[in-house]
């Protein structure tokens, strides 16, 4: 464990970042503990006759890696992380108050997404795609979950569509914070919404994969009014599908494609 995260539980000093707060990592002997059932650090044995031994608890792990993994996504949308920028795994661990190795692990994964590509013997540096590489990457997501969307549109009752409007209604909470982050999370939780009535596993994995490496290779900043403008695409497309309004469907779909990611 790094000693920052030591020093902030002692003191209650803020973190060294606005932008993640990763909790204490677990020490091995902690975990020792809470496997025997013994949340009092006591030996096996020691309870006496007027403390009963504590039923064993259901122990909640967190993942470090996820949280950092997450927190780096986060700070890629809000620009934080700048495209064209190389950045150290020891150096972030630092910046989140933890060792080295879940950043790197965390990076590893944002190279295989896309997001950064690994520069040997110094870090990762973050990728900016330019408008044809975007391009590229809509007319894929367009291709995978167009022609779904539309036999979706004939086939699935209305009744069902009905059940995603909070889905749909995130997205405009979200779009309201004016935070790229949160919008971008929401909006990929309508899409895959709309994309699990399929049944196809390996269509929303892949689609929620390329949706994903568009929105981390925007390269321009997006502010509220355009988010709210997406949002509500979102909102007036389920509305359609409720309908069966297929004329509607159609347009707003290739709209919401046609918007930035």
């Amino acid at each position: 464990m790094k000693q920052g995260v030591q020093d902030t539980a002692r003191t209650g000093a803020p973190p060294r970042s606005t932008a993640v707060r990763v909790p204490p990592q677990a020490r091995p002997e902690d975990d020792a503990v809470r496997e025997r059932g013994d949340l009092t650090g006591a030996v096996r044995g020691e309870h006496t006759h007027s403390e009963p031994p504590l039923p064993r608890p259901v122990v909640q792990r967190s993942s470090v890696r996820g949280q950092i993994l997450a927190a780096l996504r986060t700070a890629l949308l809000a620009g934080e992380l700048c495209p064209g920028e190389v950045y150290s795994a020891p150096a972030l661990g630092e910046r989140f108050g933890v060792s080295a190795t879940p950043v790197r692990e965390a990076m590893q994964q944002l190279a295989q997404e896309g997001a950064v590509e690994v520069v040997p013997n110094r870090g990762f540096r973050v990728v900016q795609r330019d408008a044809r590489e975007l391009a590229e990457l809509a007319e894929v997501r367009a291709l995978l979950e167009v022609p779904v969307l539309m036999r979706l549109a004939r086939t699935v009752p209305a009744e069902d569509w009905a059940e995603l409007r909070p889905a749909a209604e995130a997205t405009v909470r979200a779009a309201a914070t004016g935070c790229r982050a949160t919008y971008a999370e929401a909006d990929r939780a309508f899409h895959r919404a709309l994309l699990s009535l399929s049944g196809n596993e390996q269509l929303v994995r892949l689609a929620g994969d390329l949706h994903r490496r568009t929105q981390a290779g925007t390269p321009a900043p997006r502010g509220r009014t355009e988010l709210m403008a997406d949002a509500a695409h979102h909102a007036a497309l389920l509305d359609a599908l409720i309908a069966d309004d297929l004329d509607s469907v159609h347009l707003l779909i290739a709209e919401i494609f046609r918007s930035r990611p």
